[in-house]
């Protein structure tokens, strides 16, 4: 047992005494030695900041919480503690408590997702000098710790108390209305996009190259699109067209180097995503032309008409296309097959009609 745990076992032994003082019942509950005093309404002290730092914790909040339920008790996560009376703080500020806390109480026990965390761009904002960017206490809490999918919507909406213009957005668009509104699980939340724990963000080219493989994950999932009658050609028409093998070209051999070609946010909108048939989409065929225009200016009004959308050319649908298609994919076979059998003849009668002259000399 490391020192730091035994002061802390140490420091919850002088605890019981004290609850026992009070006639509390801590061999029962070693957590009362600690609520003692923390279960006390209006438990607080002041900070060198002028900020006040509430100390009270409610029983039953921690109780019903996912460290609560499985027993742990205040000094796996406070194990730093080292005595009572504890000593005086030395933070400046809520801020800094919250700072100081969070790896010794929660890299014990999850380390691999606090690793995980190292390379996102919360941490990278922390490292930067940005001490407002999100920790693990600001998402999951602190003593009212619940199952981070459990509703499933519970993820997005930990994300909004930092980026709450941004889930405004997203609370109103096709996958947000479907998810906070309808609970479908099937649509994407914050973190099937953007990662849970190694959290990337728009901040670089590269999310911004790579982007398509993600919208893939569900649109080109023929399952999941059976249900909402969606084509999954959506995908593989994007990455066949002008701009999607560009793209490819640029996920494969310059995947740092920016490029002014356009995935799918760039035409769907990021968080305000709507339905394609939805008066308010980037997409619809009248709002079609402004969304072209963002990387051409000079299109006119005929310019989207080239595009035949995701999908592939039939004899409803583009069907000019679709017979051109359909000539060149016999037209070719044919003439390169024509063009074998002619070889493959003339070879056969050279090498018989030098044979039959060998055979007369």
């Amino acid at each position: 047992m490391s020192l730091q745990k035994g002061m802390a076992v140490l420091t919850l032994s002088l605890s019981f005494f004290l609850a026992a003082v009070l006639g509390l019942q801590a061999q029962d509950d070693p957590n009362q030695a600690c609520l003692a005093c923390h279960a006390k309404p209006g438990f607080q002290t002041s900070l060198p900041s002028g900020e006040v730092l509430y100390l009270t914790v409610n029983p039953q909040v921690y109780n019903n919480s996912v460290h609560g339920e499985q027993g742990f008790l205040c000094i796996h996560c406070h194990g730093n503690i080292s005595g009572y009376p504890h000593p005086p703080l030395t933070v400046e500020s809520r801020r800094d408590l919250s700072l100081s806390l969070y790896r010794s109480s929660c890299v014990d026990c999850h380390p691999a997702e606090y690793d995980t965390t190292l390379d996102s761009v919360h941490q990278v904002a922390l490292a930067g000098g940005h001490p407002e960017a999100a920790i693990c206490t600001d998402c999951h809490g602190t003593h009212n710790i619940q199952p981070p999918d459990q509703p499933y919507s519970r993820t997005s909406q930990m994300c909004e108390l930092c980026h709450s213009e941004i889930f405004e957005l997203y609370k109103s668009s096709i996958h947000g209305a479907a998810l906070l509104g309808e609970g479908n699980p099937d649509v994407p939340s914050c973190v099937d996009c953007h990662e849970v724990h190694s959290v990337q963000g728009p901040t670089t080219e590269q999310f911004h190259l790579f982007s398509p493989q993600i919208c893939a994950e569900c649109h080109a999932d023929e399952e999941m699109m059976a249900r909402y009658d969606i084509s999954t050609d959506v995908f593989d028409t994007y990455v066949s067209d002008f701009h999607g093998t560009t793209v490819v070209l640029f996920q494969t051999f310059a995947p740092d180097q920016e490029t002014n070609k356009p995935v799918c946010i760039d035409c769907h909108g990021v968080h305000d995503m709507k339905e394609v048939d939805d008066p308010e989409s980037q997409v619809i065929k009248e709002n079609l032309l402004v969304t072209c225009q963002k990387c051409h200016p000079d299109a006119d009004a005929n310019f989207p008409t080239s595009w035949i959308s995701h999908y592939q050319p039939s004899p409803e649908h583009a069907p000019l296309v679709y017979f051109v298609n359909l000539f060149y994919a016999i037209f070719i076979p044919t003439l390169l097959g024509g063009m074998a059998i002619f070889i493959a003849t003339d070879i056969r009668k050279r090498v018989f009609g030098r044979k039959k002259e060998q055979r007369h000399e």
